[in-house]
């Protein structure tokens, strides 16, 4: 089974840019395949690693259901569970040492959990053939609430500079645990530092009975990466975010 690495945290901490170079650490120090998730039904992961979207499993859902609706026949007679197996092997995004699997936005009413039973079950169906997963988890705590975070590594709680994100970690951290959700360690992350802030934020979240794992500082290049439109996987591994993420993730030791 894979090693799987999810990120929770409020919205606007980064989180997603996290998860991007968490990829990347993967791609660069293990070598070996990712399979990278967005479970973010806003979905920004690709953007971040630089590759387009062509099917998200919200939309394939919606075709399928189209299909039901109106009858139409299956290719090759196939079951509608097996064509839906079908389409969701052929919205796998390929890429360069990562593939990628997208939720997306469900267009009807109530879908969110549908979506999202859909993308936990082959999430656990795909990471049999890969070695690492990294899921990019929808902002706030209702993911955790139902369950779509489990059989997890590796939880990283990411936090802005601020004494808000702070408090929101520690809720996120205490629905972890009183859900008793299947997750082997987690680590509290302070994301775009600037300053002395983090210092003093690391004080609030020692105060709240958080164990801050690192910060991640402010990072000019993330910007300009962003503004060109451009995947920041290819960050240099000196700048700034890059090298503060990767040593917080050496000291875990990651199978």
């Amino acid at each position: 089974m894979a090693y799987v690495v999810a990120l929770a945290g409020k919205g606007g901490t980064g989180k997603t840019s996290i998860a991007a170079l968490t990829v990347k650490y993967l791609i660069e120090k293990k070598k070996k395949p990712v399979l990278a998730v967005d479970a973010d039904s806003n979905s920004c992961l690709n953007e971040a690693l630089g590759v387009d979207v062509h099917a998200t499993i919200g939309h394939l859902r919606e075709e399928s259901l189209q299909t039901i609706r109106s009858g139409s026949d299956r290719p090759g007679g196939m079951s509608m569970e097996q064509l839906f197996d079908y389409q969701v092997q052929q919205s796998i995004i390929e890429a360069r040492g990562f593939d990628l699997i997208v939720m997306g936005r469900p267009e009807g009413p109530g879908c969110y959990c549908a979506a999202n039973n859909i993308i936990r079950k082959y999430t656990d169906k795909l990471s049999e053939t890969y070695s690492y997963v990294v899921i990019d988890n929808e902002a706030g705590m209702e993911h955790l609430s139902r369950r779509t975070t489990h059989k997890v590594d590796l939880l990283l709680i990411v936090s802005d500079p601020t004494v808000r994100g702070v408090r929101t970690a520690k809720r996120i951290d205490g629905l972890v645990k009183e859900l008793e959700l299947d997750v082997a360690k987690h680590a509290f992350i302070i994301n775009r530092v600037s300053g002395d802030e983090g210092q003093e934020l690391k004080k609030v979240a020692e105060e709240l009975g958080l164990t801050v794992a690192g910060l991640i500082p402010q990072d000019h290049n993330i910007f300009e990466f962003d503004l060109q439109g451009k995947g920041i996987v290819g960050l240099p591994s000196d700048s700034p975010a890059v090298a503060a993420l990767y040593g917080i993730l050496d000291t875990f030791k990651i199978g």
